[in-house]
């Protein structure tokens, strides 16, 4: 379990992201998404919708 949220983190970290607010944002959108919608959980996709 540390693994994978470790790897998040830095995932999120190398997109030029927050950690804190990119893991908030997934662990609220997680449970609200479909199977076909994961995608979206993908930091370079979250990135796009960050507020300028």
């Amino acid at each position: 379990a540390s693994a994978a949220i470790y790897s998040l983190i830095e995932t999120a970290k190398a997109n030029g992201l927050p950690p804190y607010e990119y893991l908030r944002y997934v662990f609220e959108t997680l449970p609200t998404l479909n199977d076909d919608e994961l995608t979206t959980l993908l930091p370079w996709h979250w990135k796009d919708t960050l507020p300028s």
